[in-house]
């Protein structure tokens, strides 16, 4: 077999040193940033996605993409406002508010975050829904976030995760509800390694031998336009490239890296994808191949080809939102610490939050429930 040596995206120059004042410029964002979730998860999140749903799913995920929208929005505040991280986007101008299935390229642990900067642009950054490991779900704290922001938990096991992306998948039907559904295929973050893998198992099976992607997983990709063909607008193919290395969770919030994240769009009607499993399993196959290409491009280029005009994010309104959210935060941090009832009700929140992520439980309507 041909060896074909993993894409190397390393990019001369621009090393940010870790002085005191970005340790410390890092630990305050993350306080804030904790401490917001704190609040928007236990008395906003809660209330719209347990309380509100009593009554209606449609209301309640709106309430909640509006709430959980305000808190995501103080991330792409700090990559690109605060860390002053350069967001370069290009392919195709996509419209505002659509219903769709992204799939992306999983190049680091961090990729997921560099979408909330896209879909802020579109008016959509609540609506993001991710499909990611079950484990991460029984996460204190995170996991309760994961559970009210309705993620889809997967075992990687296809026995196991058949039947829980069929049941999840079926709740997103309703073309009201907002939904950007995000998925990336490779299952797993891209290293040399799992690329020289990779490429063996392509070439004794026939497939194309890919460098600086890895061979995306099929089925999951299938179910999702299986489930919600005809509710959605769109397929929504994302490249992720950056310069000059690919960004930790801790170079995110120290503001090391990457100085600039470049976002390739291309947008296809949900009525341009197959219908039949295999026909699709080779159309998602062909776009990673196509990915390839471009991330070579972009290694070779330091950009993407058909670079697209996207605005600026306002400072004026993240400057805002960030004030609303900061204020919304000290009013319920001072009364948890200083009022017995504050106190006794993130306790029941904690109480029935722990049980319902780990067993992913979720109200129904009061008036179906008794319809039926």
């Amino acid at each position: 077999m041909a060896v074909h040596k993993p894409g190397n995206f390393t990019f001369e120059a621009k090393h940010q040193a870790l002085t005191p004042l970005r340790v410390l410029r890092g630990l305050v964002c993350l306080l804030v940033m904790f401490s917001t979730a704190f609040v928007m998860l236990f008395f906003f999140g809660f209330i719209s996605a347990t309380v509100v749903r009593f009554f209606s799913i449609n209301y309640s995920r709106k309430a909640t993409s509006v709430f959980f929208g305000a808190w995501l929005a103080l991330w792409p505040f700090l990559f690109e406002k605060i860390n002053r991280t350069k967001v370069v986007f290009s392919g195709d101008t996509v419209p505002s508010r659509e219903r769709i299935l992204l799939i992306a390229n999983h190049r680091t642990e961090v990729d997921w975050m560099y979408l909330w900067d896209f879909a802020s642009r579109k008016g959509c950054l609540g609506y993001i829904r991710y499909i990611l490991k079950s484990s991460l779900m029984k996460l204190p704290i995170f996991g309760w976030a994961f559970h009210i922001l309705e993620f889809i938990p997967v075992e990687r096991k296809w026995e196991a995760d058949k039947s829980t992306l069929h049941h999840m998948l079926s709740t997103f039907k309703d073309p009201r509800d907002p939904l950007w559904l995000a998925l990336f295929p490779e299952g797993t973050d891209f290293t040399e390694q799992k690329c020289l893998r990779n490429q063996k198992y392509a070439a004794e099976n026939g497939l194309p031998i890919l460098t600086t992607v890895l061979l995306p997983k099929t089925k999951g990709f299938c179910i999702c336009i299986q489930e919600l063909r005809g509710s959605l607008d769109a397929v929504y193919d994302v490249t992720i490239g950056y310069k000059y290395r690919c960004p930790s969770f801790l170079d995110n919030v120290f503001g090391l890296a990457p100085a600039e994240v470049h976002i390739h769009i291309s947008r296809f009607p949900h009525d341009s994808i197959p219908v039949s499993e295999d026909e699709m399993s080779k159309w998602l196959v062909e776009r990673f191949r196509y990915k390839d290409q471009l991330l070579s491009i972009f290694q070779a280029h330091g950009q993407f080809p058909d670079q697209a005009t996207e605005r600026d994010l306002s400072a004026g309104k993240s400057i805002l939102n960030c004030v609303v959210v900061l204020m919304l935060t000290s009013t319920c941090m001072y009364y948890t610490f200083f009022s017995a009832w504050f106190k006794l009700y993130v306790s029941l929140v904690c109480a029935y939050l722990v049980p319902a992520a780990y067993f992913n439980i979720r109200p129904q309507p009061i008036l179906g429930f008794l319809k039926k």
